[in-house]
């Protein structure tokens, strides 16, 4: 049984001051694992005391400086990158193909700012005046389950890069991976106090960081009702915030792409992280007039999805991370028949011989409307909607008619056609033929999905703030 007794404060492993524990459950088997002791507000209040000390310091160091820290930090967890994987597929389901991607992402956060970092000027002329980017003071970094790490790594190295200090707040239920993290981070030897770290709950440790008058600003990614919550506290003591929320995610097949191809990776794209996943493209639009086409063609794909053990090597999607969010998906299954959507593959309950795990059946939906809830709401699950449309002008109106805002898809054979249909889209990051990332453009929502952006130069200068001098 793994135990988890320990936070990080000031640059050493120390027992929180809270007594509440919270129960590690393998979502493949729903055994319990272990359990991690959870940080309290007082806990809390000594990380941001540790932070606010080293920031005095750390925001003084030189470009220089903050790039060896950021390799010293490379090094350390790319060294147990092998370990990263196993902890992140054991305790919270993520499929092998998925986690050594997402760690893979963690590992290269540190690189691609070491690089944004190596040509950034933190002081240029601008009209008549000199303006210096400076260190913004202490960040509140609160991130998700569903790539705790790479969240981490992303957000801590943005910070490091812009010379500001960290408490950082991981979900309590990737408390595995958070301790082999911190273990990596511990190694890099940063000055204390530069990150610190706290195990709790959102309504304690969350709610702490997000009204303390010492943190300057936050990096949360999650859920948009948190988010909001985070926003509206975060307004008395003006704190900065950087919000990535939740997504409903268009994926729009014009009637020139190769249906052949476009459709089955449409499918699979739907399924990304067990369907776990923020900018997963879970509307498939497509043209009315080749619904039967491509009813056929995703009726297949989801054929070729193996649920199961995410440990295995072919398995496309593992399990639901808890019964709570397990049960959240089946409603939402149940609810699309209620709205008169036709089920084209999966349904309720789980796949045969995985019913002792969180497991949910790769389900498509077909002849959904976009004002049905399953097209509205987010699933965070193996849940995909096929919606038809009549022509393209109808295909960008039922794209942009959501709350959300983060991510779209576009398929095309002809690639100005996609990006004329791209330029009316309503969304933070637009993929043409395929999934890509790219660690140097912004990353963030319109509308509902969020304030601020991530990753590059957009990222880094949410971590400072411009003083102007006029002389």
């Amino acid at each position: 049984m793994n135990q988890i007794n320990k936070i990080y404060i000031n640059g050493e492993f120390v027992t929180p001051r809270g007594t509440e524990t919270f129960d590690l459950i393998n979502p493949v088997t729903n055994q319990k694992t272990g359990e991690v002791v959870l940080g309290n507000e007082e806990d809390t209040r000594m990380a941001i005391a540790a932070a606010k000390k080293a920031f005095t310091t750390f925001s003084k160091t030189t470009k220089e400086e903050r790039i060896h820290f950021l390799r010293k930090l490379h090094d350390a967890v790319s060294k147990r990158e092998d370990e990263l994987v196993a902890v992140m597929v054991n305790e919270y389901g993520g499929t092998l193909q998925f986690s050594r991607m997402s760690v893979q992402n963690a590992v290269s956060a540190f690189t691609a700012t070491i690089n944004t970092l190596e040509s950034y000027d933190f002081e240029r002329t601008v009209g008549h005046s000199k303006v210096r980017f400076e260190s913004l003071g202490v960040v509140g970094i609160i991130t998700p389950w569903n790539a705790s790490n790479s969240f981490i790594c992303n957000k801590l190295a943005t910070a490091i890069a812009a010379g500001c200090t960290a408490v950082i707040k991981p979900s309590e239920m990737s408390a595995a991976q958070t301790q082999l993290l911190t273990e990596c981070f511990h190694e890099a030897g940063l000055p204390e106090g530069v990150f610190n770290i706290v195990n709790g709950l959102g309504n304690v440790v969350g709610n702490e960081i997000t009204q303390h008058p010492d943190i300057a600003k936050i990096s949360f990614t999650g859920s948009t009702l948190t988010g909001k919550a985070i926003a509206k506290g975060a307004v008395d003591t003006m704190k900065r915030v950087t919000l990535e929320l939740g997504g409903k995610s268009p994926n729009i097949i014009l009637e020139d792409a190769d249906f052949e191809k476009a459709i089955p990776m449409a499918v699979f794209g739907a399924y990304m992280n067990n369907g776990q996943a923020c900018i997963a493209p879970t509307r498939l639009l497509v043209p009315q007039n080749r619904l039967e086409e491509v009813n056929e063609l995703a009726k297949k794909a989801a054929g070729q999805v193996k649920v199961g053990n995410p440990a295995e090597e072919d398995t496309l999607v593992g399990p639901m991370v808890s019964v709570k969010q397990f049960e959240r998906v089946q409603s939402y299954i149940r609810l699309g028949q209620e709205e008169g959507a036709v089920l084209l593959a999966g349904g309720e309950g789980k796949p045969e011989g995985l019913e002792s795990g969180n497991f949910v059946k790769a389900t498509i939906f077909t002849n959904v409307r976009n004002d049905m809830r399953i097209a509205q709401e987010e699933i965070f699950g193996p849940v995909l909607s096929i919606i038809p449309y009549a022509d393209e002008e109808e295909a960008i109106a039922i794209a942009n008619d959501t709350t959300y805002g983060l991510a779209a898809y576009i398929s095309s054979d002809n690639h100005e056609h996609a990006e004329r249909v791209a330029a009316q889209i309503d969304a933070g990051r637009i993929c043409i033929n395929g999934f890509a990332h790219d660690p140097y453009a912004p990353f963030g929502g319109f509308k509902q999905s969020g304030i601020g952006r991530e990753f590059g130069v957009f990222g880094l200068e949410a971590y400072l703030e411009p003083k102007t001098i006029l002389a």
